[in-house]
Order: C-alpha cells, then structure tokens, then sequence
C-alpha cells in the first residue's frame, strides 16, 4: 500500500496533538511557541490596502504591540464592520503574513471569498479597523532544528510566512515549497526571498509540479542526505498527507496549521473543535489548542 494511502480515510485534523503536550526533552528555542503573549485589543490604522493576484488582497495595518510579540504561525481576528454599521457582526481571523517590530505594522493577505472579506479588502489608507492578537500557539522551533522545510498551498501559506523570517538570520535554514493552481495563485515568495530562503521551489498545477508524486520524489531527492528535522504545513490535506509520510521518512518532527471559522478566536465559543477527543474532554480547539497542531512526533531527541 502506497504510504500516502495510510489512514486516508481520518481527516488530518482528527489526528493531530495540541503542542502543549509535547513529550518531555522537545525543548522550543526561546521565544518560539512559549510564553505566549497576551492578546491585544487594536483600533489598527490602515497603512496600505491593494489587490494581489486572482481573490487576493493584501493589507498593512499599524498594530505595534501585536508586531512586536507575535510569534510564527499565530494569528489576529479582524472586524470587517466600520463604526456604526451593522454587520458583519463576527471578526474573520487571519493569519499574520508578515509582521515589522521596528515600524510596529502587521501584514495580512486575504482569500477574497465571501461578504466579510469583501468588506475588508473595501478599507482604505487612513481607516480604522479593529484588530484582536495575537492569538493562539505558534509554530515550535526545537533548540536543535538546524533545518526546517515549510510547505503550503494558497492561501495558507500565509502561516508559515513568519517562520521564514524568525529564521532570517538565524543558524536555521528554510527550505520551502510554495503550491498554487497556476503562477499568479502560488502565496508568499516574495516574502520568502526577503527572509533570505534561496532554497525555494514554487510549484503549480498547470505545470504538474504540485502533483504529490513528483513533489515527494524532488523533495526526497533534494533533502535524504540532509533531511530537515522539523516540517511545517499549512493549506492543503494532501500536502500535509506528504509532510506526514516525509516526517516518517526522515524522523522529523511534523506540524500541521489547521484553517476554521471562528466566532470569537479566543475559545470561548468553543466552535472550532478539531473533531478529535482527548479521553472524555472536548475536542481541541483551533483557536485556543491550535492553530498549530503536531501530525507527527519525534521519533528520537533532536
């Protein structure tokens, strides 16, 4: 059986681990996944609002203190009602795209889909929006990690933009595929090459390299003499099949961004639940247990 096939019936999303009970000896490097900081409240001024790409539309807002503690893979709710309208009613959450501590601004690329997003890609320069974060637990860089890949399809590359530029400058090197149906949906290489990732593979549809098969084999091929020991997903059920069976391949330690609606974004509304159930309690929650999830353990200390 090809390995791919392995529990293909379970949602990924039924199969995932709270990092939160990570196993003793998975140290995070400091300030990566731990010591989450409080979320803020921001009437966010809007510094810059354009279309990018088919149903994209990217946002810079001015959130000092969400730029200066956010950590990779966490994410902020934003309210697409301007004062004195009516509705939307409840926040979107988004992940951070991007974030500058020095200027205090956050970036944010939004699937243009459905009324709320239209909403918000309609603010303006010089509007304000409300703006919650960050929220939830992040991405975990183990003291040991001296290579991660990221792989992420659309728009959920947008959760592993900011491991990249953690990384930046770092002793950790990014190796990263970018998928997308065709060259103007592939997410989050421009920001890959500012973070300083040379080793990056945007691969497409239209051109078959975003097929699972061919994408495993360039990958086995370019990494089995030195595999990475972290994998970091988002985006794709399928891709995230393949992190999974790499992460077997390679004894990498393997974690899964998972994508919900949200009502409140901070787990009190209790309706985002992964689906999997710890023994009789509730099933993790997105926002609060996640978004970040482990879809693999480590098989040995790293």
């Amino acid at each position: 059986m090809n390995s791919l096939d392995t529990e293909a019936g379970i949602p990924v999303r039924d199969r995932v681990t709270p990092l939160r009970e990570s196993r003793p000896g998975f140290e995070s490097r400091p300030g990566s996944g731990t010591d989450l900081p409080a979320p803020t409240w921001h009437r966010a001024r809007v510094l810059a609002s354009t279309p990018q790409g088919p149903g994209y539309h990217f946002l810079r807002l001015e959130a000092p203190s969400i730029a200066r503690t956010c950590q990779a893979g966490q994410f902020v709710m934003l309210t697409a009602a301007r004062d004195g309208d009516n509705g939307p009613v409840l926040p979107r959450p988004m992940a951070v795209y991007g974030r500058n501590p020095g200027a205090g601004t956050i970036d944010i690329l939004l699937g243009v889909v459905g009324d709320g997003t239209r909403r918000l890609a309609s603010f303006r320069p010089g509007e304000r929006m409300l703006v919650v974060g960050p929220l939830g637990q992040g991405f975990r860089i183990t003291r040991r990690t001296r290579r991660v890949l990221l792989v992420g399809r659309g728009i959920g590359t947008c959760s592993l933009t900011t491991v990249a530029q953690e990384c930046a400058g770092t002793d950790v090197e990014i190796v990263a595929v970018a998928s997308g149906r065709s060259a103007d949906r592939v997410v989050g290489a421009d920001v890959y090459r500012a973070a300083g990732v040379t080793r990056l593979h945007e691969v497409t549809d239209d051109t078959g390299g975003s097929d699972v098969t061919r994408l495993r084999d360039m990958l086995t091929e370019d990494l089995d003499q030195a595999p990475p020991q972290q994998i970091m997903t988002c985006g794709s059920e399928r891709l995230a099949r393949l992190c999974e069976e790499l992460g077997r391949r390679w004894a990498a330690d393997v974690q899964v961004s998972l994508e919900a609606h949200m009502a409140c974004g901070l787990g009190y509304c209790h309706g985002c639940a992964t689906g999997t159930r710890s023994g009789p309690e509730e099933s993790p929650l997105i926002c609060a247990d996640g978004p970040v999830f482990r879809l693999s353990r480590l098989d040995a200390d790293r």
